[in-house]
């Protein structure tokens, strides 16, 4: 016998949605990181005297790669709690508002 989920609070929705608008803001602050290094590297491949924009480039890259495990730590939970979300939406059970 398989054993009854828990019922979902609105503090579990509310987690949820946090949790993914955080991992959308990341993978948006990773991406224009992404197209600014990009930038960074032409500005210093154009002329010698722009050099220093090639370590900001390096910088970024940096940043960015620390940011890859946040935007998984981010991501995962979030798409896993708004699958089980749907789950229970289209099972027809009803939110409940109270504490677990």
């Amino acid at each position: 016998m398989q054993p009854q989920p828990r019922e979902i609070t609105a503090d579990y929705r509310r987690r949820a949605g946090i949790l993914t608008w955080s991992a959308i803001v990341v993978g948006a602050l990773m991406a224009v990181a992404l197209v600014v290094s990009v930038v960074f590297l032409v500005r210093a491949d154009q002329d010698t005297r722009n050099a220093a924009y090639g370590y900001l480039a390096l910088v970024l890259w940096v940043g960015i790669a620390a940011g890859i495990p946040v935007l998984l730590a981010l991501a995962i939970p979030a798409a896993r709690m708004r699958r089980r979300l749907r789950e229970q939406q289209r099972q027809g059970v009803s939110f409940g508002s109270t504490g677990c």
